[in-house]
Parts: C-alpha cells; structure tokens; sequence
C-alpha cells in the first residue's frame, strides 16, 4: 500500500453528539482531545484538512419544531449550538499545535470569521484547520447538507462521515442483530433505499458533482488516518461503487 495519503483535501463531518462522548448531553472535552488528536494525526501527513460539526448535543431544531416551536426559530438555535462546537473543537485542536479558523454562517464578528469561501481556500493553502459553523446560515438545512456544500465549494476531493458504527448497514446494528453491513453503494442506491447516510439534499448534491462519502466509526481510534491513506475502511458512496 502507498505511503502517500490517498486525497489531499477533505471535508471531516462530525455529528454534535460526536462531541458529548458518553454524555447525554453537552461536551465531553477528553472526547473532543481524543477526536482533536486523530486531526493532527492526519494533518500531519500533509492533508489540507476542513470541518463541519452539528449541534445535536446541545439542541436539535427538527425535533423542537416537532413539539410545536416554530421551525424557522427553531434551526437558528441550532446553528448557534454548531458555533459552540466549533469553538470547543478548535480550542481542542490549537491545544495539539495545529493553526485552525473558525468560519461562521452567521456573522458573529468577536468569536469568528464570517464564512468566505476564497478566504476559507487561502486558509487550507496556509496549512490551517478550517472548521465550519452556523450550517449553511439558513433554516431547513441540516448540517449533512452544509458538509456537502462547503467540501464542493473549497474544492475537497472527499466527505468522511464520521458515526460510531463501522460503515453502513440495512437496519441499525445496535437494534437489529440480523443487520448487515455494507461496503459499497452508489447515490442512487442511498436515494432509492432510503438509508441513513445524509439527508438526500446532501446525497444529491455530492452525486451532481461526482464528490464521494466514505462512513466509518469515529470510535476506532486512527480511523481518520486509514481513510485518509486509502484503507479499506467503512462504507463507501460514490457514483461507480
């Protein structure tokens, strides 16, 4: 197996629950020191690296506006919860040495940048970790759906979907024991079978513009790095799988 990383820039999409570790809900800091070390692991081996991270473990807008708060309101609050993410995350990260940028959706001028892609570009060329918050700064848009939109944008080659199971499967293993794994799929098999990959506006726009997903567990630790090297890690979703 080569020794060189098998892409040179992708987009790392972490869940908010990712973060909370063990807890039910909130931060969990030696988690986010464990998921802030396997970064720097990658980085290393020269990856322009960015990320976008959700806000599940602090408040959820699709479920809120199910119980009867109103929607639009409800995904603002949401976005804010991203930004505590990203500041926990690149507090975590500049503890490891790595020179990171937090780019916002939503301007919040005294905590970070505003999100502007030529700047964003300018930043992974500098070597820098540049990790995305506030969504796409708009309602009705998950963060599966602002992963796919900012690795096009600042031109990743790949998505790694962090989860903590191994990959894709027909059913969910930790409740169905009869569930099989699966290691290869195509979008429209995503699309068709209804599977849990990313909500189907982030599938659909990673299969207009040909950009593969790769699935795998967050959990194992080194599993960024095999990805990032071309191991056959988790599942993948691409338009020839």
């Amino acid at each position: 197996m080569s020794q060189r990383p098998r892409f040179r820039r992708v987009l790392l999409k972490l869940s908010g629950e990712a973060l909370g570790g063990k807890r039910s809900y909130g931060i969990d800091p030696g988690t986010v020191g464990e998921i802030a070390g396997q970064i720097a692991e990658v980085h290393q081996l020269g990856v322009d690296l960015a990320v976008v991270v959700g806000g599940g473990n602090i408040f959820r807008g699709a479920e809120a506006a199910a119980m009867g708060m109103e929607r639009t309101n409800a995904d603002y609050m949401g976005m804010l919860a991203t930004v505590i993410n990203a500041l926990a995350l690149q507090h975590a990260l500049e503890k490891t040495g790595l020179v990171t940028r937090v780019q916002s959706a939503i301007h919040m001028a005294e905590l970070c940048e505003p999100y502007i892609r030529r700047r964003a570009i300018r930043h992974m060329e500098k070597r820098r970790v540049v990790i995305f918050a506030g969504g796409t700064g708009n309602p009705y848009f998950t963060t599966d759906t602002t992963a796919s939109l900012r690795a096009v944008e600042v031109g990743c080659e790949c998505i790694l979907k962090a989860t903590n199971v191994d990959g894709v499967y027909t059913a969910d293993p930790r409740e169905d024991s009869s569930a099989k794994f699966i290691d290869r799929l195509t979008y429209i098999e995503v699309l068709n079978r209804q599977l849990t990959v990313m909500d189907t506006t982030a599938i659909s726009l990673c299969m207009d513009n040909n950009l593969p997903i790769i699935v795998f567990n967050l959990r194992k630790q080194g599993n960024i790095r095999r990805v990032v090297m071309g191991e056959e890690v988790g599942t993948l979703v691409a338009a020839g799988a």
